[in-house]
């Protein structure tokens, strides 16, 4: 009887590097290490995401207001969320990509929600799907999903998909009647076997009573910090859209504004004809340059 050799498992020194797992997240969970989870909607927006160095990268829905124009995230197409998807997944090497289902691609059946997220895993290459909707039962859609062996996150507290029902865009959960319904929904999704859940917009003390509870991470926006991880939108955090967004919102960054101000320069240049400049401008040679007038003169 042969014996393995007791060494020890070799960790590269930037464990950071490695591709996020879903054993890596729970253990997370487990040790108490924040998971750090922040939407993209492009290559370019994959690759920032990309080196700074996050664990979960979602495609969010909310690619509908941030760069689809739209004032809420109902209308965004499918076939809309899978060509942005497909971008985030080009520049993405470490952390896991999840799909948001878009408003109308699950509701209607099982069938429906497995064929949907089906189609994130094959065509966009998520290594997960993140369901809000799900018609009067979102646990049951989740458990059709999973037992199709794609991994889901739920997402429970303010969902914008249904934002019109639940009285428009505010914080859930402030009555004990409607906390009970967010604690209900979040551990039925436990039990249908959610890997994580997303609680948006619910008082702090609820969510960290609620989050001990779980056994799945907890990722919170507008939950307050005694939850699992914290996910913001990119164009929020990074000031890349107008106003301050919602009350949970940290900006980091004022990107709008330097990008207002770099095109406005250019505009500047062009109309003072300071640019393009000689260093901007390729030459040619005297004598070809000689020869091409003489050819046109003949």
């Amino acid at each position: 009887m042969s014996t393995l050799p007791n060494t020890p498992i070799q960790v590269p020194a930037d464990a950071s590097s490695l591709p996020m797992t879903l054993p890596r997240l729970r253990e997370m969970k487990r040790l108490g290490e924040p998971i750090v989870m922040v939407t993209a909607y492009d290559y370019p927006g994959a690759l920032a995401v990309e080196r700074a160095g996050v664990d979960i990268v979602l495609v969010g829905d909310s690619a509908a207001m941030t760069v689809l124009g739209h004032d809420s995230t109902v209308p965004v197409e499918l076939d809309e969320m899978l060509m942005l998807t497909k971008a985030v997944r080009r520049g993405l090497k470490s952390p896991f990509l999840v799909g948001d289902l878009p408003f109308g691609s699950n509701e209607i059946s099982d069938e429906q929600a497995i064929g949907t997220a089906l189609r994130f895993v094959r065509e966009a290459g998520c290594d997960a799907v993140k369901l809000e909707g799900g018609g009067p039962n979102p646990a049951s859609r989740a458990r059709a999903i999973v037992r199709a062996g794609i991994p889901v996150m739920g997402h429970v507290g303010l969902t914008p998909q249904t934002s019109t029902a639940l009285g428009g865009y505010r914080a859930q959960g402030r009555t004990a009647e409607n906390a009970r319904r967010i604690e209900a929904e979040a551990l039925a999704l436990q039990e249908a076997g959610c890997f994580a859940i997303v609680f948006e917009a619910i008082p702090s003390a609820l969510a960290a009573e609620l989050s001990g509870r779980m056994e799945i991470p907890v990722i919170g926006i507008g939950a307050g910090p005694s939850v699992d991880g914290q996910v913001l939108v990119f164009h929020d955090l990074l000031g890349i859209r107008e106003g301050m967004g919602a009350k949970f919102v940290r900006r980091y960054a004022s990107l709008l504004d330097d990008m207002t101000a770099g095109v406005a320069a250019y505009a500047d240049d062009v109309r003072s004809r300071t640019f393009p400049g000689p260093e901007h401008a390729y030459s040619i040679d005297e004598t070809e340059l000689a020869r091409f007038r003489a050819t046109r003169a003949a």
